[in-house]
């Protein structure tokens, strides 16, 4: 029988809208205030005209130090741009490029310097002397930008950086903690993840977390004033588009299914990075070093719910039926070869144990570091937003951003968006078998229609929806 489900957030209603912005093209610059929103012409959002009578704010002394950051347009930098410059710090931020609404967000904000370019470079060193060959990037011969990165923490005093697979990740993150120590940062935030195989010899590393945990090492090694959050998963990771893994896919009745590899009932982290990674991390930095120094670990998640508590608790929010299936992961959309490796690792490791709960390894590897969740999160922010308030107030939101219309449609779904789910014994609808018992859970990674578009692998996910495909989704 499934435990209680390990959730009391409060619910607030839905944020209020913001104009997009055009672009703007400038390698490094101050930018005129806007803010940005993929939501402006939404029917959905209700404005809140008790804003109209706030009194004017006190005149308050606004931060001294300069805070770096990377890959600023995905879901946890731009949390966090948003908050601290709210409150009056300055922001070296470094964007792949300007496009998209989030990249918008952040270029054209007062507080934000913009370093545009890539942390890689696909140069090779007798081109120019700013690059190193690394040796487990997706790209032959490709090379590390030290230009960009030593650009970065110029008159910077901390720093949050958040890695992706963009590059070689493991590198590019050594020489950002080089850099960092080079320029003297005080407060170094470095978003984390385990390697399983570290905590235990029988399971299996996962690629895209295991170089993470490769550079917290390097950053301890080196003594850099450290502090490492581990995020859990994102409430913003389920969408009705085809994305592997947390694709809740809608179903000719109006309600979803969400099949992943994850035991039934066994508890996961769950986090609203968009809503609360950038509270939790400016706490972090005003607390300072002596309270959250040394290389200390902070799991950031606000709900430890199982998949079934989670489909429920969704359900409870959107008002539909979300019913979870545990089986293998579908890709139904063109991946990169190391978002692929990430996906057939994760199911393997989340089948350890197959029916036992008790054997499927911590999500954060550390025991102690997923019972610390969500009390040391909640130390840092008391204002967060659970799964449910996600799936009524944003969800609806960013599906029709994405092109998607069930939310304003009267009665069931006539199916066009989606294929008939099949169970594991390859039926349409119908009853489904017990979760324990569908074939391949373990050990299959099923591809159902799988099309390349010609695109670079190194780009990451390619996707087509009108919000996530210029998002650094991963981020």
């Amino acid at each position: 029988m499934a435990a209680e489900l390990h959730s009391e957030l409060a619910i607030r209603p839905i944020p209020r809208d913001i104009r997009v912005v055009s672009n703007t093209n400038s390698e490094e610059r101050r930018h005129k205030h806007s803010r940005s929103s993929y939501s402006e012409a939404s029917p959905l959002t209700s404005r809140n005209n008790s804003l109209t009578f706030r009194p004017a704010k006190r005149s308050m002394p606004s931060p001294d130090k300069t805070i770096a950051v990377i890959n600023a347009s995905g879901r946890q930098a731009a949390s966090f741009i948003r908050v601290a410059t709210a409150v009056g710090y300055h922001v070296r931020a470094q964007l792949r490029n300007l496009e998209g609404v989030v990249a918008t967000e952040v270029a054209t904000n007062p507080n934000v310097t913009v370093l545009r370019g890539e942390l890689y470079t696909k140069e090779r060193p007798a081109e120019t002397a700013q690059v190193d060959v690394t040796r487990n990037g997706p790209i032959s011969g490709i090379g590390i930008n030290r230009t960009l990165i030593s650009e970065l923490f110029r008159g910077a005093q901390l720093a949050f950086i958040n890695t992706t697979f963009y590059g070689d990740e493991q590198h590019i993150g050594e020489a950002l903690a080089d850099a960092a120590k080079k320029a003297n940062i005080q407060h170094y935030v470095y978003s984390s993840m385990p390697d399983h195989h570290a905590y235990n010899k029988e399971w299996p590393s996962l690629p895209l977390w295991a170089s993470k945990h490769q550079v917290e090492e390097y950053i301890k090694k080196i003594g850099l004033p450290a502090t490492f959050v581990y995020t859990g998963i994102y409430n913003n990771n389920f969408t009705s588009l085809p994305y592997p893994l947390f694709c809740t896919e809608l179903q000719r009745d109006g309600s979803w299914i969400w099949q992943a590899p994850f035991h039934p009932h066994v508890k996961l982290p769950w986090l609203d990075a968009e809503h609360d990674v950038g509270p939790a991390i400016l706490q972090i930095f005003k607390d300072g070093v002596k309270k959250w120094g040394g290389g200390k670990r902070i799991g950031l998640a606000y709900e430890m719910l199982s998949p079934t508590e989670a489909c429920k608790v969704f359900s409870r929010g959107v008002g539909r039926p979300v019913r979870y299936i545990h089986g293998p992961i579908e890709i139904k959309t063109t991946i990169p070869d190391g978002y692929r490796a990430q996906l057939e690792a994760l199911e393997t490791l989340f089948g350890l144990g197959h029916d036992d709960p008790k054997k499927q390894p911590p999500y954060f590897g550390d025991v102690e570091l997923e019972n610390s969740c969500p009390r040391l999160a909640l130390e840092l922010w008391e204002g967060p937003r659970g799964l449910e308030e996600y799936a009524r107030e944003v969800f609806p939101l960013e599906e029709q951003a994405n092109g998607l219309r069930w939310m304003l449609e009267d009665g069931d779904n006539d199916g066009s968006s989606s294929q008939s789910h099949r169970n594991g014994n390859g039926n349409s609808h119908g009853p489904q078998p017990h979760p324990h018992h569908i074939n391949g859970y373990v050990t299959t990674l099923q591809q159902v229609s799988l099309e390349s578009d010609g695109e670079d692998e190194e780009d990451g996910l390619v996707m087509r929806g009108l919000k996530r495909d210029d998002e650094e989704w991963l981020a």
